[in-house]
């Protein structure tokens, strides 16, 4: 939920987390009940008191157990300010270790990491507050003469041991990676081969906004080769999963955030490994994988189908946003299926698309619908891709949603200094 374009229904449906999520759990953990549309057209609530098997199996069900159309969620006292810290790291263990440290203080709001490369590694953690020192200077992220946030960190950490404090708006700190998209953005200016710096990244600052890019790479058809993974995992194999990816893949940076799992049975990723209390489910590791795949499709279709082989022995899981290539059995060996297929049956879903088919990728009939049409067949080439994606992004408007953002305002609440 770093994004502004996420919706409330799209994270209670989804997979929603973040750099709270250590601390609060997946998005659904923060909604008190639901509204849902379903298959055979009734409207019910759900909530841990009414409906509770429901409310607890749709999160995470994408829309197969019925259609959310009102969520009441839980809301906190907002301060203006994120009190951030950036902790340099040197390796991968590092990293992995600080995350997993910093988790256990409750005095933190906000943690997460980012890894530029296998010796430079930055874990972050945030504090809410109203307070800042006199001489503290804010620094902001949203205007197109403000750095992207993963460069920021990576400049200001590069050279330095020891951590760095600074104050962020809170609105600010929530969308600090919707310009650049975390950093898939910088992929535009090199599939366009245009130099990647602060003139070029301001000129087309309209263009870099999370909901332009996600337009763009879609409309380009560039989504079909380019990897978009989100991958959960236990933290005693985070380290070994990130050196299969740097060595099988070469994408940095990547992204760590740590969660904390939902109760059993769940469509969210899990592990079921309890603490020391034989209760309470260990903490996952998310790892943040973006960037691009093999050109030729056979050979991105492979590379995924090798990511997922690999996930699984490490015993990790992925989002259910992302490409999702298990075949029907592999599927249910990583969720309940009795339990998933009982929801369906009492709620009346059977007649709307399963969670697996819903998120399933079909390689043949992708080929087929490239090789079919004239239109996909010519967006594989260069520029084109990339100039189709630009124009249907500049038809869709999303760039006047960015620039008139209200949470971006520097006249009101958050923006006194």
């Amino acid at each position: 939920m770093e994004f502004p374009g996420i919706t409330a229904g799209g994270g209670f449906a989804g997979t929603g987390g973040e750099s709270s999520s250590f601390k609060y759990g997946y998005f659904n953990e923060i909604v008190d009940s639901v509204e849902m549309v379903l298959g055979n057209g009734d409207i019910i609530t759900a909530s841990d008191k009414e409906n509770s098997d429901l409310f607890h199996g749709a999160s995470g069900a994408v829309g197969s157990l019925g259609i959310t159309t009102l969520l009441e969620i839980q809301l906190m006292q907002a301060k203006q300010y994120v009190k951030v810290t950036y902790y340099p790291t040197r390796s991968i263990p590092e990293a992995i270790a600080k995350i997993r440290a910093e988790i256990e203080n409750p005095e933190l709001d906000y943690v997460d990491g980012i890894l530029y490369s296998k010796e430079h590694g930055v874990v972050v953690t945030g504090c809410l507050t109203d307070d800042i020192p006199d001489s503290a200077q804010v620094q902001r992220f949203s205007d197109a003469d403000d750095p992207w946030y993963y460069l920021h960190v990576k400049e200001k950490t590069l050279g330095s041991l020891q951590p760095i404090a600074e104050y962020i708006p809170l609105s600010e700190y929530l969308f600090r990676y919707d310009r650049g998209g975390f950093w898939v953005g910088a992929s535009a200016f090199e599939y366009f081969k245009f130099p990647f710096n602060h003139l070029t990244r301001r000129f087309l600052d309209d263009f870099l906004h999370t909901r332009m890019l996600y337009r763009a790479l879609h409309a380009s058809e560039q989504s079909r080769n380019y990897i978009v993974q989100d991958l959960a995992l236990p933290f005693s194999t985070a380290e070994k999963f990130i050196d299969y990816t740097v060595d099988s893949f070469g994408i940095w940076p990547l992204w760590l955030c740590p969660l904390r799992q939902s109760r059993l049975p769940t469509l969210h990723p899990h592990f079921p490994e309890t603490e020391a209390d034989g209760q309470t489910l260990k903490p996952m590791l998310n790892v943040g994988l973006w960037g691009f795949g093999p050109a030729q499709h056979d050979k991105f279709v492979a590379k995924n189908l090798e990511l997922e082989r690999k996930l699984r022995e490490f015993r990790g899981m992925k989002w259910l946003y992302a490409h999702t290539y298990y075949e029907e059995d592999e599927f249910w060996d990583l969720f309940d299926r009795r339990w998933y297929d009982g929801l369906r049956r009492k709620y009346k879903a059977e007649s709307l698309p399963s969670v697996w088919h819903k998120v399933k990728v079909d390689p043949n009939a992708q080929k087929q619908a490239i090789d079919g049409s004239w239109g996909s067949w010519a967006l594989q080439f260069w520029p084109l891709g990339g100039l189709w994606g630009i124009r249907k992004a500049i038809e869709s408007g999303e760039y006047l949603t960015a620039r008139n953002s209200t949470w971006k305002r520097r006249d009101g609440f958050s923006s006194s200094r």
